[in-house]
């Protein structure tokens, strides 16, 4: 029987891929019960990511629509974006919401950490509530500008049957924020 305290060992790695935003590793693992698997697994930058959630004020979310080339279509969801060299978690939140919607937040809360398919990706990203926001903008990598769209968070239900609001994280971080404003 495996042990399941001890991480299996990594006999091999090589990069079998490598785009702009991360690489294709493949692993050779030994688990602790003799067994032997070839693995792959994508290799981001390792500083992670944040998504915000901003409340403009007490009962009013503000959201994004923007285009997503992994479906091409637009979706609904938070602001959200990569970590900079040099940057803490809540510097990039709030530079984040400054580029994607046009405001800064005075209260940034860290709601939670998600790992995203962490089979197969070792990607973070920070959950972040924004409140007490005030208007600031800064300029964005965006190749358009968003739509920003506010929706009260009393009808969190509805937006969760909108069909453009389907992104996980999203889904994950409205419930999580939900949960943490309810404490």
């Amino acid at each position: 029987m495996a042990d399941k305290n001890q991480l299996p060992t990594i006999t091999h790695r090589q990069q079998v891929a490598k785009s702009n935003l991360f690489a294709i590793e493949q692993i050779d693992l030994t688990f602790s019960n003799g067994e032997k698997r070839q693995y792959e697994r994508m290799i981001g930058s390792g500083r992670g990511a944040v998504m915000i959630v901003p409340m403009l004020d007490d009962e009013t979310l503000l959201l994004v629509r923007e285009y997503c080339a992994g479906t091409h279509s637009y979706l609904l969801g938070f602001p959200k974006g990569l970590i900079d060299q040099g940057e803490l978690p809540q510097q990039a939140a709030n530079r984040e919401l400054q580029e994607e919607i046009g405001y800064g937040s005075e209260q940034l809360y860290q709601v939670s950490e998600l790992m995203m398919a962490p089979a197969f990706f070792n990607a973070k990203m920070t959950i972040f509530l924004a409140k007490q926001l005030y208007s600031a903008e800064l300029e964005g990598d965006e190749p358009e500008p968003l739509e920003v769209v506010s929706w009260p968070i009393k009808d969190y239900k509805e937006l969760l049957q909108q069909p453009d609001f389907t992104e996980a994280r999203s889904i994950a971080a409205l419930m999580l924020v939900r949960d943490f404003l309810e404490n």
